[in-house]
């Protein structure tokens, strides 16, 4: 039944029409009226093309009635009949952040997270953690994280990413999800909006071959099946489940309109057949227990709805499921979510990794694990020392575009240094070590501070008293240096054993270059780990005794900040 507008819903159209006419001196605009209409009463936007040429034609009347008449005679409409679209509206301040949510109730607003459990989080998936979490505690809304596990072929579950993605979210956000739901568990739930489907006839048991569909599609022609009785369509759905039919037999399919625009949308697969006795879902409970499975359209859309979901924030490129989900949503007689889209982000230095890949790549023994510090998950992010809040400040700054964005990782590191540098103590770590005694007096005992931003942390004492040193081998290029906090020296014989070194002045007085060194004692021998153009690097030598406990955030002097993984290892996070 076509959708016709009430009388109150007409007068609104005129009224928002006199309202633009009045704000633009009689050249008011379809697409600002349509616009304004749509952001308020989000129920009409399924119905844009009925209220399009409605609108188009209260504009007219309005702008010919203020070229007529003038804008005081809308004025006076207005005044009657719809006073409060006269009061001047608030220029709203600039938003830091993330843009307004539509239609958000407070307490009301229910988001979710749906990741594929194909493998741990990685750097991709922190949007939607970090974008609709935001959104959810600014609402004090609800959080839900959902297990999109419906697919044991293309992309089959890993076991463990069912722990490792919760706590990954936690971490992230900074609380746990508000709830947590396995598509795989609520197959019966699935089912039964696919049997009222079938009952109802908006759907129906599809038997034609992928490429006999194929070309109904194109040529906008209703497949022979379309007609099933309702008997016959539920008398084929349990074929589908009872073993009769085999993958490709027979689809479940949304009945929509074999002539709409986009041919995506054209009569859609809901759920199909799964081998699960070759391809059995990992988690125990499920296993080989079903044989037909939705898609994740239809799965997605059914869910939302179970779960209340009032917010979907999502890739453009999953338009078209919108478009699906909503044409399913008018079926049942639902209402579909706000729903707001952004565009790719692309990090220069890591080009494409897919979770797929990348698991088929550690499974290979490419890679170490998914903590591997050359991938971009979270895992690996975390050991080397990216912090939770460099990247929600990261995702939150890039915010909620359609627009394509390319950016360096030299972002993120500068969102990572504000997080980390006040925290981080100083260290001193000699790559390629070489000693050099020392002539010359100068002071026995050298203190250098913990931290310059903070005098209160302390100091680092040095023991210079036997006149031996380390540093490293690359700045002995140079025949006057500085050593940090001490003295400045010049190199007497590089090529001698020992070198020496001859003490000069302990104030600085020149533009020397400032190096880091250790002195003879109080060092430990040291690893850092490095990631750099695929490769891990290990660079061994020397460090500054020191005492924090593995973790820590430490700033290596001249290198770069760098994580503490036991003892004896550091990996480097970034300069």
């Amino acid at each position: 039944m076509t959708w016709t507008p009430d009388e109150e819903t007409l007068a609104s159209f005129r009224h928002l029409a006199l309202q633009n006419a009045i704000e633009y001196e009689g050249k008011a605009a379809p697409g600002s009226v349509i616009g304004r209409l749509m952001g308020t009463r989000s129920d009409l936007r399924q119905h844009g093309k009925i209220i399009s040429p409605l609108i188009a034609k209260a504009v007219a009347e309005a702008n010919k009635m203020a070229a007529e008449q003038g804008v005081a005679a809308l004025q006076a409409i207005l005044q009657t009949e719809a006073p409060h679209l006269l009061e001047k509206r608030e220029k709203k301040e600039r938003r830091e952040g993330l843009p307004e949510l539509k239609n958000a109730v407070k307490g009301k607003v229910v988001l979710r997270f749906a990741p594929n459990p194909n493998g741990p989080l990685s750097f991709g998936h922190a949007r939607g953690i970090v974008i609709n979490g935001n959104y959810a505690k600014e609402w004090d809304g609800e959080l839900i994280l959902r297990f999109d596990d419906t697919d044991t072929v293309v992309k089959p579950p890993l076991p463990s990413a069912y722990d490792q993605i919760p706590e990954e979210a936690e971490w992230l956000l900074g609380f746990k999800p508000h709830r947590v739901v396995i598509a795989s568990e609520q197959i019966p739930h699935y089912y039964e909006h696919a049997i009222k489907m079938l009952e109802e006839k908006f759907g129906y048991i599809c038997q034609c071959s992928g490429e006999d569909f194929k070309e109904y599609r194109v040529t906008k022609t209703e497949c022979p099946c379309r007609s099933n009785s309702r008997e016959l369509n539920l008398e084929l759905w349990g074929k589908m489940n009872d073993g009769t039919f085999v993958p490709g037999d027979a689809v479940v399919r949304v009945k929509t309109s074999m002539d709409l625009k986009n041919p995506a949308l054209r009569d859609w697969p809901a759920l199909r057949i799964q081998n699960t006795a070759q391809h059995p879902h990992p988690r125990p409970s499920i296993g080989s227990k079903y044989r037909v499975w939705p898609l994740l359209d239809f799965q997605s859309a059914v869910e939302d709805h179970m779960q209340g979901v009032t917010h979907i924030i999502r890739g453009k490129d999953l338009m078209d499921s919108t478009r699906k989900q909503t044409l399913l949503y008018e079926h049942f007689g639902w209402t579909y979510p706000e729903t707001m889209y952004w565009g790719r982000v692309k990090v220069h230095e890591w080009g494409g990794f897919s979770t797929s890949q990348m698991r088929r790549d550690i499974e290979a023994g490419l890679f170490s694990g998914w903590d591997d510090p050359r991938l971009p998950t979270l895992r690996a992010l975390r050991k080397t020392g990216i912090t939770a809040d460099a990247l929600r400040d990261f995702w939150v700054e890039l915010g909620v575009t359609q627009k394509d964005i390319s950016v360096p990782l030299s972002t993120l590191y500068s969102h990572n240094t504000k997080s980390i540098d006040d925290d981080a103590p100083r260290l001193s770590f000699i790559r390629d070590p070489v000693n050099l005694t020392l002539k010359g007096e100068h002071p026995n005992k050298v203190s250098v501070e913990v931290h310059p931003n903070h005098p209160s942390r302390g100091m680092r004492h040095f023991d210079v008293t036997n006149n031996s040193i380390w540093v490293e081998k690359q700045d002995l290029d140079k025949s006057e240096i500085r050593l940090k906090g001490f003295a400045n020296i010049a190199i007497e014989n590089q090529k001698g054993n020992p070198i020496t070194a001859k003490i000069g002045s302990v104030e600085r007085n020149d533009r020397r270059p400032i190096i880091h060194w250790l002195p003879d004692s109080g060092k430990t021998k040291a690893t850092l780990m490095l990631a750099e153009d695929g490769e891990i690097k290990h660079f061994e030598g020397l460090i500054e005794a020191h005492s924090y406990p593995h973790g820590t955030m430490v700033q290596i002097e001249r290198i770069g900040y760098a994580r503490v993984l036991d003892d004896s290892t550091l990996i480097f996070t970034h300069s």
